[in-house]
């Protein structure tokens, strides 16, 4: 019983957290504990986490701009800025969208820039990458790698790259899991701070 109140209590505490998380959680907490013990109680509790699946495409990439070959595929990561990953998402307020542009590396999984505004255009992403520069984290081989967004491939956000010796990666058309990182951090980030605080 007191194994079962202790899930509840991070289940209410933190609805978007499935049982791998509660299972972290009451281990941080000093329980021992099996996940699938975890996993069988918060189901017979009806406890489990349940998703949202409002769904906006900010990816347009239906354009005559050039596209680049996925590099990021072959890489072995062995260091930070190596690798950054970028995505774009949308955070729905009562009355609008807003649009969230960020760049992650792919290593730490840390956030080295983000932008926040009303439009898709792609200066809010250029805002983002120009974040991500000025934090001073670009190194030599650093490889840039995003989806085939009109964003990305614009002129502008090119230009920014080829200036700073970034070389340019992008997904498959169509495929999420070329970009898997970004989409998880995304992800995770509506989930718990957005949905959670509506």
């Amino acid at each position: 019983m007191e194994l079962r109140d202790a899930i509840q209590k991070v289940a209410i505490a933190r609805p978007s957290y499935g049982y791998r998380r509660i299972t972290a959680e009451l281990r941080r907490n000093g329980s021992i504990v099996n996940h699938k013990k975890v996993l069988r109680i918060t189901r017979e509790d009806n406890l489990l986490c349940v998703r949202h699946k409002s769904f906006v495409n900010t990816t347009d990439s239906n354009h005559q701009l050039a596209v680049y070959p996925n590099l990021a595929k072959k890489m072995t990561l062995t260091d930070l800025n190596e690798l950054w990953v970028a995505d774009i998402t949308y955070i729905r307020l009562l009355y609008e969208f807003i649009y969230l542009p960020a760049i992650l590396d792919a290593f730490s999984r840390k956030a080295s820039g983000w932008a926040l505004g009303r439009t898709l255009e792609a200066s809010l992403a250029v805002d983002a990458l120009k974040m991500a520069i000025r934090a001073g984290r670009v190194r030599e081989g650093l490889v840039h790698h995003s989806d085939r967004g009109v964003q990305y491939a614009s002129r502008e956000y090119t230009d920014i790259l080829k200036a700073h010796d970034i070389q340019i990666s992008m997904s498959r058309r169509g495929n999420p899991y070329d970009n898997a990182k970004a989409e998880s951090f995304m992800k995770t980030l509506k989930y718990e701070e957005v949905h959670r605080a509506e």
